[in-house]
């Protein structure tokens, strides 16, 4: 489906990688809130394994800085599909010896206290904690999962939520945790509280997630856990394979910001007729940024995610939308989202079919895979014939 122009010019002989040139606040607890009662309300089940090779999405082996990137951005046409490599756990050490009990206060301001590790419960709406946990080390100790967190070796292990993304306070009392880490992202909040008054020790973390809270959310898991050497030293990895692929990333787009693509998120659930458009501080503007692209929602004072408007779309003239595998298949595919968004077509993006989509659970997961989405996404954005 892919077409590309002619072979464009050599990329430019020097270019300065850095991070945005200002960081975005990250995605609130209000917006992660609302995706999960909207992922829930559509009665979609996400995949249970986050590894987007699945299903016709391309995982691109070659270093970024082994290809050659197309000339202009916005001149190739067509939809593409990506995905990141099964990479697998990588443990920060062998041997976790967590130093309990340890006491933090968590997001909430509320002080908990852990005093064991032995059976932990990880959970969020894109399973980044538990990806988290079995990177410090104690991924034996994990003794169920969320339906996000489908990698290798975790896939064992029973689901705590049903309906998708909604807690099962059964399923989790009955694998006696002596610990659980979650967020606000999954609900019913009644459920967390269920399992605080029947003397579970939870430590509610941080929802805001961007690529800069990544490392964040590695530093307070580790804490949390009794393993804050371990967490910092997470934390240090993740934030140098991001701030490399960012690097990298920049040496690949255009030197030019003039072409540089106009970039939307989309977050579409045909089932339902929610369309909604990711804007300002939602966490795809952190994406948006970090791969270099012109975050077109930002710019006209988008805020947050809000459902989309025609107006608002034409006003925006994206050159490439991204958005999740799941949402692109419950309108029947770029056709079907046309079908449904006619304004899509009025822009440069809907004209030529220019549309990236990745797994929903690894798009806006922020974890420990973040670099690897970055690069993913990239190699679509830069270098579509690679992926094509």
């Amino acid at each position: 489906m892919l077409r590309l122009p002619g072979a464009g010019p050599d990329r430019a002989a020097t270019r300065t990688p850095s991070r945005p040139a200002r960081r975005r606040r990250a995605i609130g607890t209000a917006v992660l809130l609302a995706i999960a009662v909207l992922v829930a309300g559509c009665g979609l089940q996400l995949p249970s394994a986050g590894h987007a090779d699945d299903g016709g999405a391309v995982v691109g082996t070659e270093p970024l800085s082994a290809l050659e990137p197309i000339a202009d951005p916005r001149a190739w046409t067509g939809e593409i599909t990506v995905g990141t490599p099964d990479r697998p756990v990588d443990p920060i050490t062998d041997d976790p010896r967590p130093k309990l009990p340890a006491t933090v206060t968590d997001a909430q301001g509320t002080e908990v206290t852990v005093t064991d590790t032995s059976r932990i419960l990880a959970l969020d709406l894109y399973g980044s904690l538990s990806r988290i946990v079995f990177e410090l080390g104690l991924g034996d100790s994990v003794v169920g999962r969320d339906v996000s967190s489908g990698f290798p070796e975790i896939a064992d292990r029973p689901l705590v939520t049903s309906n998708g993304h909604e807690l099962t306070g059964e399923a989790i009392l009955d694998l006696a945790p002596t610990v659980i880490l979650t967020d606000t992202t999954l609900g019913p909040w009644d459920v967390v509280l269920q399992m605080r008054d029947a003397g579970i020790p939870v430590v509610v973390l941080d929802s805001h997630r961007s690529l800069e809270t990544s490392a964040d959310l590695a530093r307070a898991t580790g804490e949390a856990l009794g393993l804050p050497a371990e967490g910092a030293a997470l934390a240090e990895r993740t934030e140098a394979a991001v701030d490399d692929t960012l690097a990298q990333v920049a040496a690949l787009a255009p030197a030019d910001p003039a072409v540089l693509p106009r970039v939307i998120f989309l977050y579409v659930r045909g089932q339902s007729g929610v369309y909604y458009l990711f804007g300002d501080e939602s966490g795809a503007d952190s994406l948006i940024e970090g791969l270099g692209g012109v975050d077109a929602a930002a710019e006209v004072g988008w805020k947050g995610m809000r459902p989309l408007n025609d107006e608002g779309l034409i006003s925006m003239q994206p050159d490439l939308v991204l958005l999740m595998t799941g949402g692109l298949e419950s309108v029947g595919g770029v056709d079907g989202l046309l079908e449904q968004v006619p304004a899509l077509a009025q822009t440069p993006a809907g004209e030529n079919r220019r549309f990236v989509a990745m797994d929903d659970t690894e798009i806006l997961s922020f974890g420990p895979r973040s670099a690897d989405v970055l690069d993913a996404l990239a190699r679509a954005f830069y270098a579509p014939e690679s992926v094509s």
